[in-house]
């Protein structure tokens, strides 16, 4: 269920007790996520009336299932059990035999995991689609956050801690410890740290590292237990609350860079991993480039109503087609269907986000356009922001990361850098361009993917603008210096869209201002638009009288 349907969450229940398991919706009516009790007037309830109109979710099949109290097998008290919404099944005797774990997704209970004390075999009920990491419903945001490795290590950790912080822990163990933090990552962005406290054993430290590379510089550490103890459940039962603490406090930050001794690095000197290139539609641009790379920052820039787009939408087509890579788009002046329809344009060679046009379709023909943006049995190849008109840069930098290390994207396209700068709030667009600029290298260098930029131009002095095909320089881009110091690559476009000469109104040409990788600047070809079908397509530079000191090669 959207966290919007809610007017409060992290109520007081006053039917097991818990302090903050309760979400109150709009109607008044209420649901407590650690006993699974319904209020249909959650202040009535409050004041011990109405209580017996009280009902409990049925949904999985074992939710009502067992009843809340200490998992005397795992030292856990009662509280911390009702704290989680984890229940117990008790045989004759008294003795503990199951434990019920509940999953949510959002606010919803949608998973059980019923556990069996004797074996530790374990079954779901319900489903983990989209549900959230063990205990994170319960969470809001904080200084820290702890993930364990186990349901029992993460309320074992809970009480270990004072029930100061939160702790939460993966589903499916160290082998699925990525996919289940990958999940949940916006979660995570709302702490400042996140505490590792996986299993001292070989695959619990190697899912740690794995994890910690998840996140942000500085941002992870990573809990080494003392000798001798397995988990935090381990070191519970052992009353060895003090020794977990100080080992809490001691988790070092998690960084891969150090200092190298060069002369024992020649083999890696040697046999060191290429960079692949992925070649541009356009030869020109591959002559002067060597194609687009992952791990770098593009930016593309020109006039208003010179292209860009046009460009934008046939790289992103390429990259879809030439690649096995996921790729996300970052389309701020438009909805998902228009960024969709460009993609598909291309595809089509007909201009589908024209309704006149896309009629002359039928259904099966346009569902074949669209299965370019699927690959094989790998059906979520491409991801578009939806933003709904929303434009915070702090949750666009969360949805950017996300679409990067949560949906696997190695290319995103943001379109375009003058719209993040709106959305800081600030008055001075140069440090607001500044500070965007520096967080897109910072997630370049960090993720590794390339990231297509678009950027805009500032107006020139002079009778002559850029819709009248003047040579653009790294001085001309808006706002600050920082777009072409920070930027792998600048390509600018440009084009007199106002000569008589017809062709010459619809040819782009393509300089590069600046290129890190090669070095080569300057013009490197021209593309001419084709109004029938939308497309861009390279154009034979000698049929021009004006090659603009052309290499000879042209």
């Amino acid at each position: 269920m959207d966290d919007k349907t809610w007017d409060k969450v992290h109520q007081p229940c006053p039917l097991c007790n818990s302090s903050d398991a309760v979400g109150v919706n709009t109607d008044g009516s209420a649901k407590c996520f650690s006993c699974g009790a319904f209020m249909p007037d959650y202040e009535k309830a409050c004041k011990g009336e109405d209580m017996t109109t009280m009902t409990t979710a049925k949904l999985p099949d074992d939710v009502n299932e067992g009843s809340f109290n200490a998992l005397s097998d795992r030292r856990i008290s009662q509280a911390t059990a009702k704290k989680y919404g984890v229940k117990v099944a008790l045989d004759l005797q008294g003795n503990v035999v199951k434990h019920f774990y509940p999953y949510y997704n959002g606010y919803e209970l949608s998973a059980t995991k019923c556990r069996n004390v004797r074996n530790k075999d374990f079954f779901v009920s319900g489903t983990y689609n989209e549900t959230g990491l063990f205990g994170q419903q319960l969470f809001k945001g904080g200084k820290y956050v702890t993930i364990t490795e186990g349901e029992c290590d993460a309320m074992a950790a809970y009480e270990l801690l004072g029930s100061k912080w939160a702790v939460v822990s993966i589903k499916r163990g160290a082998q699925g410890a990525v996919k289940d933090v990958k999940e949940s990552l916006e979660f995570f962005d709302e702490f400042e740290n996140v505490i590792i406290a996986f299993d001292n054993d070989k695959a619990g430290k190697e899912a740690a590292i794995k994890v910690a590379r998840l996140f942000k510089p500085s941002k992870a550490k990573i809990l080494n237990l003392p000798n001798g103890w397995k988990d935090p459940n381990d070191m519970l039962r052992s009353n060895k609350h003090k020794e977990f603490v100080e080992a809490w406090w001691a988790a070092k930050v998690y960084t891969p860079s150090g200092v190298i001794n060069i002369s024992e690095q020649r083999d890696k000197f040697h046999n060191r991993e290429k960079k692949q290139s992925i070649p541009f539609p356009y030869e020109g641009l591959n002559d002067k480039l060597y194609g687009l790379r992952q791990g770098e920052l593009l930016t593309l820039t020109g006039g208003t109503g010179l292209g860009k787009s046009s460009v934008t939408r046939e790289l992103e087509h390429w990259l879809i087609k030439q690649t096995k890579d996921n790729v996300g788009i970052i389309a701020l002046e438009e909805d998902w269907r228009r960024t969709i329809d460009g993609i598909l344009s291309i595809e089509a060679n007909a201009r589908l986000y024209i309704d006149q046009v896309r009629d002359r379709f039928s259904k099966e023909e346009l569902d074949k356009f669209f299965d370019v943006l699927y690959d094989g049995d790998n059906k979520n190849r491409v991801w578009v922001h939806s933003h709904f008109g929303t434009n915070d840069i702090d949750d666009i930098f969360t949805k950017l990361r996300f679409m990067i290390i949560g949906c696997d994207c190695k290319w995103v396209v943001v379109d375009h850098l003058h719209m993040l700068v709106s959305a800081v709030h600030e008055g001075d667009e140069r440090r607001a361009i500044d500070t965007i600029m520096t967080r897109l290298r910072s997630l370049v260098e960090e993720t590794g993917a390339g990231i297509i930029l678009v950027s805009h131009l500032r107006r020139v002095d002079g009778n002559k603008g850029h819709e009248n095909g003047i040579e653009v320089s790294l001085s001309h881009l808006r706002g600050s210096n920082s777009i072409g110091q920070l930027s792998d690559c600048v390509i600018a476009l440009e084009r007199n869209q106002q000569s008589d000469d017809p062709d010459e109104a619809r040819t782009t040409k393509m300089r590069i201002l600046k290129s890190r990788y090669t070095g080569d600047v300057g013009l490197a070809c021209r593309v001419i638009y084709d109004a029938e079908t939308g497309r861009l397509s390279e154009v034979d530079n000698s049929d021009f009288e004006d090659n603009d000191n052309l290499d000879e090669k042209f």
